[in-house]
């Protein structure tokens, strides 16, 4: 009986339930200022203009690449992060995480004096012939570069959650490692390998300023939505606010997504789980 009352204790005071609640409204006040600032006589014009309907599409385009290029390179790095022991693990993942930290012109900077004309890569480039500057692979590359620690620190977190004892049952029975690791790791992780990706595209549709400075702002090559908004600021306030709300809801959406409540089944299917490392690694697999 006492355990019963004892899981069902929430154990958060309630005065501590007035400052979240402070905190929530520092949130929601300002887009619901934003909101009441829409011209919604004129809220579907402005935001279907072609120069609008191009920076959108634009941005769920080079979201959905950098997404993809966070998933090649962040997969593996959360691997090595969360199972590796080697010297200097510590500071990869520093560097690793950095962008998080980092204001998005300074990364925008370092991409344009790696990958720019005279940077370190882009000399190289530019005598094969490519140039990435101030081009949309510019901007999937920004977008990369900001978004990448998102889908690194979720992945990590559920690889480490998740412990390994699966994986060692798997390699104990005679499964190979690419074999564990396809069979057993990633079905293990992959909520947490879908929430990093869906962070990582809302941030991407959401990069600025590492891409003005990288990329630049050539309207339907590099000219994102967020952009768009930054330029119809200074001519025509309307469909900035306009085209905000939509990048808003846009965002709120994935980040719902990304966040979603389990269903009631959801538990009970994750424990069902625990032979998938019997099943990787008895049924003929090797």
């Amino acid at each position: 009986m006492a355990q019963a009352r004892s899981s069902g204790y929430g154990g958060v005071p309630r005065w501590i339930y007035a400052i979240a609640a402070a905190g929530g409204l520092f949130v929601l006040l300002p887009l619901a200022a934003m909101v009441a600032k829409v011209n919604w006589p004129q809220f579907i014009p402005l935001v279907t203009s072609e120069s609008s309907l191009t920076a959108l599409g634009l941005s769920l385009r080079t979201s959905a690449a950098s997404t993809a290029l966070c998933l090649v390179l962040g997969v593996p790095l959360a691997l090595v992060l969360a199972r590796g022991r080697f010297p200097g693990q510590g500071l990869l993942r520093s560097f690793v995480l950095l962008p998080l930290v980092l204001p998005p012109v300074v990364g925008g900077i370092a991409l344009l004096y790696t990958f720019g004309r005279q940077g370190l890569l882009g000399r190289t480039l530019e005598v094969a012939g490519v140039q990435i500057a101030f081009s949309t692979t510019a901007v999937v590359l920004a977008q990369t570069f900001v978004a990448l620690p998102f889908l690194v620190v979720s992945l990590e977190g559920a690889l480490r959650t998740a412990g390994n004892r699966y994986e060692a049952v798997a390699a104990t029975l005679g499964a190979r490692p690419t074999t564990v690791l396809r069979r057993v790791t990633i079905p293990l992780v992959l909520p947490g390998l879908a929430s990093g990706a869906v962070l990582s595209f809302a941030r991407s549709l959401g990069e600025f300023g590492a891409t003005l400075t990288f990329a630049g702002s050539l309207q339907g090559v590099t000219r994102t939505l967020p952009l768009e908004i930054y330029l119809q600021r200074e001519t025509d306030a309307d469909a900035a606010v306009a085209l905000s709300l939509v990048l808003v809801a846009v965002a709120a959406a994935v980040v719902a997504l990304a966040y979603r409540r389990p269903r009631s089944g959801d538990s009970t299917s994750a424990g069902r789980e625990s032979p998938t490392a019997a099943h990787a690694s008895g049924g003929g697999v090797t």
